[in-house]
Protein backbone atom coordinates (compact mmCIF):
# COMPACT_ATOMS: atom_id res chain seq x y z
CA UNK A 1 0.00 0.00 0.00
CA UNK A 2 1.42 3.38 -1.01
CA UNK A 3 1.64 6.38 1.24
CA UNK A 4 -0.50 9.26 -0.02
CA UNK A 5 1.57 11.74 -2.01
CA UNK A 6 1.89 14.90 0.13
CA UNK A 7 0.44 18.09 -1.30
CA UNK A 8 1.34 21.76 -1.31
CA UNK A 9 -0.99 24.70 -1.73
CA UNK A 10 -0.91 27.47 -4.31
CA UNK A 11 -1.78 31.04 -3.24
CA UNK A 12 -5.34 30.61 -4.56
CA UNK A 13 -5.91 27.62 -2.28
CA UNK A 14 -5.59 24.85 -4.85
CA UNK A 15 -3.68 21.81 -3.62
CA UNK A 16 -1.37 19.77 -5.86
CA UNK A 17 0.85 16.73 -5.25
CA UNK A 18 4.50 17.52 -4.53
CA UNK A 19 5.50 14.91 -7.13
CA UNK A 20 4.38 15.65 -10.67
CA UNK A 21 5.48 14.70 -14.16
CA UNK A 22 7.73 16.61 -16.53
CA UNK A 23 7.72 16.38 -20.34
CA UNK A 24 10.96 18.02 -21.50
CA UNK A 25 12.16 16.22 -24.67
CA UNK A 26 8.86 14.41 -25.13
CA UNK A 27 7.11 14.70 -28.47
CA UNK A 28 10.36 14.79 -30.43
CA UNK A 29 10.22 11.27 -31.86
CA UNK A 30 7.00 9.82 -33.28
CA UNK A 31 8.24 6.28 -32.62
CA UNK A 32 8.28 6.98 -28.87
CA UNK A 33 4.93 8.79 -28.72
CA UNK A 34 2.82 5.81 -27.62
CA UNK A 35 5.25 4.90 -24.84
CA UNK A 36 5.40 8.53 -23.65
CA UNK A 37 1.61 8.69 -23.53
CA UNK A 38 1.46 5.43 -21.54
CA UNK A 39 4.07 6.75 -19.12
CA UNK A 40 2.04 9.88 -18.38
CA UNK A 41 -1.14 7.85 -17.99
CA UNK A 42 0.60 5.46 -15.61
CA UNK A 43 1.74 8.45 -13.56
CA UNK A 44 -1.82 9.78 -13.41
CA UNK A 45 -3.07 6.43 -12.16
CA UNK A 46 -0.47 6.60 -9.39
CA UNK A 47 -1.56 10.07 -8.25
CA UNK A 48 1.04 12.20 -10.05
CA UNK A 49 -1.68 14.43 -11.42
CA UNK A 50 0.39 17.57 -12.03
CA UNK A 51 1.83 17.53 -15.56
CA UNK A 52 4.31 20.19 -16.64
CA UNK A 53 4.97 21.03 -20.27
CA UNK A 54 5.84 24.03 -22.48
CA UNK A 55 5.35 25.34 -25.99
CA UNK A 56 9.11 25.04 -26.49
CA UNK A 57 9.26 21.28 -25.83
CA UNK A 58 9.34 19.58 -29.21
CA UNK A 59 7.92 22.76 -30.79
CA UNK A 60 4.54 21.86 -29.36
CA UNK A 61 5.09 18.11 -29.66
CA UNK A 62 5.16 17.59 -25.90
CA UNK A 63 1.88 19.47 -25.50
CA UNK A 64 0.31 17.19 -28.11
CA UNK A 65 1.57 14.13 -26.18
CA UNK A 66 0.05 15.52 -23.00
CA UNK A 67 -3.19 16.21 -24.82
CA UNK A 68 -3.41 12.57 -25.88
CA UNK A 69 -2.55 11.33 -22.38
CA UNK A 70 -5.27 13.35 -20.65
CA UNK A 71 -8.09 12.73 -23.14
CA UNK A 72 -11.28 11.97 -21.25
CA UNK A 73 -9.72 12.76 -17.88
CA UNK A 74 -8.90 16.46 -18.04
CA UNK A 75 -10.55 17.20 -14.70
CA UNK A 76 -8.13 14.85 -12.92
CA UNK A 77 -5.11 16.83 -14.07
CA UNK A 78 -3.39 20.02 -12.90
CA UNK A 79 -1.91 21.26 -16.16
CA UNK A 80 1.13 23.53 -16.36
CA UNK A 81 2.55 25.04 -19.55
CA UNK A 82 4.90 27.90 -20.44
CA UNK A 83 5.21 30.74 -22.90
CA UNK A 84 8.57 31.46 -24.54
CA UNK A 85 10.02 34.89 -23.70
CA UNK A 86 10.18 35.66 -27.44
CA UNK A 87 6.38 35.33 -27.49
CA UNK A 88 5.73 37.12 -24.19
CA UNK A 89 4.36 40.43 -25.46
CA UNK A 90 0.77 41.25 -24.53
CA UNK A 91 -0.68 39.93 -27.81
CA UNK A 92 2.00 37.27 -28.24
CA UNK A 93 1.29 35.70 -24.87
CA UNK A 94 -2.39 35.42 -25.66
CA UNK A 95 -1.67 33.88 -29.08
CA UNK A 96 0.82 31.42 -27.56
CA UNK A 97 -1.70 30.38 -24.94
CA UNK A 98 -4.33 29.76 -27.62
CA UNK A 99 -1.90 27.53 -29.53
CA UNK A 100 -1.05 25.59 -26.39
CA UNK A 101 -4.73 25.10 -25.58
CA UNK A 102 -5.26 23.71 -29.07
CA UNK A 103 -2.32 21.30 -28.82
CA UNK A 104 -3.38 20.21 -25.32
CA UNK A 105 -6.97 19.69 -26.43
CA UNK A 106 -8.39 21.68 -23.52
CA UNK A 107 -10.09 24.98 -22.80
CA UNK A 108 -7.88 25.94 -19.85
CA UNK A 109 -4.36 25.70 -18.44
CA UNK A 110 -4.23 25.57 -14.66
CA UNK A 111 -0.87 27.33 -14.33
CA UNK A 112 0.82 29.28 -17.13
CA UNK A 113 4.45 30.31 -16.73
CA UNK A 114 6.87 32.72 -18.38
CA UNK A 115 9.65 30.28 -19.32
CA UNK A 116 12.46 32.73 -18.58
CA UNK A 117 13.05 36.46 -18.79
CA UNK A 118 13.32 38.01 -22.22
CA UNK A 119 13.07 41.38 -23.91
CA UNK A 120 9.45 42.22 -23.19
CA UNK A 121 8.67 44.22 -20.04
CA UNK A 122 7.35 42.12 -17.19
CA UNK A 123 4.37 44.46 -16.88
CA UNK A 124 3.32 43.59 -20.44
CA UNK A 125 3.51 39.84 -19.87
CA UNK A 126 1.71 40.08 -16.53
CA UNK A 127 -1.06 42.14 -18.14
CA UNK A 128 -1.52 39.37 -20.72
CA UNK A 129 -1.57 36.73 -17.98
CA UNK A 130 -4.26 38.66 -16.13
CA UNK A 131 -6.32 38.97 -19.32
CA UNK A 132 -6.09 35.22 -19.85
CA UNK A 133 -7.06 34.58 -16.25
CA UNK A 134 -10.14 36.80 -16.48
CA UNK A 135 -11.13 35.02 -19.70
CA UNK A 136 -10.89 31.63 -17.96
CA UNK A 137 -8.11 30.44 -20.28
CA UNK A 138 -5.69 30.02 -17.36
CA UNK A 139 -6.30 29.45 -13.68
CA UNK A 140 -3.15 31.17 -12.43
CA UNK A 141 0.21 32.35 -13.71
CA UNK A 142 3.80 32.16 -12.59
CA UNK A 143 7.39 32.33 -13.74
CA UNK A 144 10.40 30.11 -14.36
CA UNK A 145 14.13 30.70 -13.90
CA UNK A 146 13.60 33.84 -11.79
CA UNK A 147 16.08 34.72 -9.05
CA UNK A 148 15.27 36.90 -6.03
CA UNK A 149 15.99 40.18 -7.83
CA UNK A 150 13.70 39.11 -10.67
CA UNK A 151 10.97 38.19 -8.20
CA UNK A 152 11.32 41.54 -6.44
CA UNK A 153 11.04 43.37 -9.74
CA UNK A 154 7.99 41.27 -10.60
CA UNK A 155 6.34 42.29 -7.32
CA UNK A 156 6.70 45.95 -8.30
CA UNK A 157 4.66 45.74 -11.53
CA UNK A 158 0.84 45.98 -11.58
CA UNK A 159 -0.68 42.64 -10.45
CA UNK A 160 2.81 41.21 -9.98
CA UNK A 161 1.85 40.01 -6.51
CA UNK A 162 -0.45 37.47 -8.18
CA UNK A 163 2.52 35.27 -9.10
CA UNK A 164 1.62 31.70 -8.12
CA UNK A 165 4.86 29.73 -8.61
CA UNK A 166 8.52 29.88 -9.62
CA UNK A 167 9.96 26.91 -11.51
CA UNK A 168 13.73 26.60 -11.18
CA UNK A 169 16.57 24.10 -11.40
CA UNK A 170 16.78 22.35 -8.03
CA UNK A 171 18.16 19.00 -6.92
CA UNK A 172 20.60 17.50 -4.44
CA UNK A 173 23.60 18.55 -6.52
CA UNK A 174 22.30 22.08 -7.19
CA UNK A 175 21.06 23.58 -3.94
CA UNK A 176 22.06 27.22 -4.44
CA UNK A 177 18.46 28.47 -4.28
CA UNK A 178 18.20 27.34 -0.67
CA UNK A 179 20.28 30.33 0.43
CA UNK A 180 17.79 33.05 -0.49
CA UNK A 181 15.28 32.18 -3.21
CA UNK A 182 13.56 29.31 -1.38
CA UNK A 183 13.08 31.36 1.82
CA UNK A 184 11.89 34.36 -0.23
CA UNK A 185 9.25 32.23 -1.96
CA UNK A 186 8.23 30.48 1.24
CA UNK A 187 7.70 33.79 3.05
CA UNK A 188 5.22 34.73 0.32
CA UNK A 189 3.56 31.30 0.02
CA UNK A 190 4.83 30.92 -3.55
CA UNK A 191 5.61 27.23 -4.22
CA UNK A 192 8.89 26.32 -5.91
CA UNK A 193 8.72 23.85 -8.80
CA UNK A 194 11.96 21.85 -9.09
CA UNK A 195 12.89 20.97 -12.65
CA UNK A 196 15.59 18.42 -13.47
CA UNK A 197 15.31 16.89 -9.97
CA UNK A 198 17.71 14.10 -11.00
CA UNK A 199 20.22 16.58 -12.48
CA UNK A 200 19.60 15.28 -16.02
CA UNK A 201 20.36 11.75 -14.80
CA UNK A 202 23.77 12.54 -13.35
CA UNK A 203 22.62 11.81 -9.79
CA UNK A 204 21.76 8.25 -10.80
CA UNK A 205 25.48 7.52 -11.16
CA UNK A 206 26.70 9.33 -8.05
CA UNK A 207 28.60 6.82 -5.90
CA UNK A 208 27.61 8.43 -2.60
CA UNK A 209 23.95 8.49 -3.54
CA UNK A 210 24.10 4.87 -4.72
CA UNK A 211 25.48 3.92 -1.29
CA UNK A 212 22.70 5.76 0.54
CA UNK A 213 20.07 4.28 -1.76
CA UNK A 214 21.20 0.74 -0.96
CA UNK A 215 20.80 1.45 2.75
CA UNK A 216 17.19 2.47 2.09
CA UNK A 217 16.56 -0.43 -0.31
CA UNK A 218 15.82 2.21 -2.90
CA UNK A 219 17.28 3.61 -6.10
CA UNK A 220 19.35 6.80 -6.36
CA UNK A 221 16.45 8.44 -8.21
CA UNK A 222 14.09 7.63 -5.36
CA UNK A 223 16.46 9.09 -2.75
CA UNK A 224 16.87 12.27 -4.82
CA UNK A 225 13.09 12.68 -5.13
CA UNK A 226 12.53 11.85 -1.45
CA UNK A 227 15.00 14.60 -0.56
CA UNK A 228 12.89 17.15 -2.45
CA UNK A 229 9.76 15.77 -0.78
CA UNK A 230 11.36 16.72 2.55
CA UNK A 231 11.60 20.40 1.51
CA UNK A 232 8.43 22.38 2.32
CA UNK A 233 6.40 23.78 -0.58
CA UNK A 234 8.58 22.21 -3.29
CA UNK A 235 7.05 20.35 -6.26
CA UNK A 236 9.37 18.09 -8.24
CA UNK A 237 8.62 17.27 -11.87
CA UNK A 238 10.83 14.38 -13.06
CA UNK A 239 10.46 13.44 -16.71
CA UNK A 240 10.35 9.86 -17.89
CA UNK A 241 9.05 8.20 -21.02
CA UNK A 242 8.75 4.84 -19.24
CA UNK A 243 5.75 3.59 -17.25
CA UNK A 244 8.12 1.46 -15.13
CA UNK A 245 10.21 4.50 -14.26
CA UNK A 246 7.04 6.45 -13.43
CA UNK A 247 6.20 3.74 -10.89
CA UNK A 248 9.74 3.93 -9.52
CA UNK A 249 9.38 7.69 -9.09
CA UNK A 250 6.07 7.23 -7.29
CA UNK A 251 7.65 4.77 -4.84
CA UNK A 252 10.02 7.55 -3.73
CA UNK A 253 7.12 9.08 -1.81
CA UNK A 254 7.18 6.06 0.53
CA UNK A 255 10.70 6.96 1.75
CA UNK A 256 10.82 8.89 5.03
CA UNK A 257 14.13 10.42 6.10
CA UNK A 258 15.18 10.88 9.71
CA UNK A 259 17.08 13.96 10.83
CA UNK A 260 20.22 11.82 10.71
CA UNK A 261 19.51 10.81 7.10
CA UNK A 262 19.10 14.45 6.08
CA UNK A 263 22.29 15.41 7.93
CA UNK A 264 24.15 12.73 5.97
CA UNK A 265 22.81 14.13 2.70
CA UNK A 266 23.89 17.61 3.79
CA UNK A 267 27.42 16.32 4.35
CA UNK A 268 27.58 14.74 0.91
CA UNK A 269 25.68 17.49 -0.91
CA UNK A 270 26.32 20.63 1.16
CA UNK A 271 23.72 23.40 1.20
CA UNK A 272 24.99 26.84 0.13
CA UNK A 273 26.71 29.14 2.63
CA UNK A 274 26.54 32.25 0.43
CA UNK A 275 24.54 33.75 -2.37
CA UNK A 276 25.03 31.79 -5.58
CA UNK A 277 24.15 32.70 -9.14
CA UNK A 278 20.90 31.07 -10.24
CA UNK A 279 21.71 27.97 -12.27
CA UNK A 280 19.72 27.38 -15.45
CA UNK A 281 19.70 24.58 -18.02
Amino acid sequence: MHDIIPTTTFPDGRKVPVLGQGTWRMGENRARAAEEIRSLQAGLELGMTLIDTAEMYGDGGAERIVGEAIKGRRDEVFLVSKVLPSNASRSGTVAACERSLKYLGTDRIDLYLLHWRGGYPLAETVAAFEMLKKAGKIGAWGVSNFDVDDMEELESVPDGLNVAANQVLYNLARRGIEYDLVPWCRDRSVPVMAYSPLDEGRLLHNADLIHIAKAHQATPAQVALAFLKSRPDVISIPKTGSADRARENRDAMDIHFTAENLAELDQLFPPPRRKMRLEVI
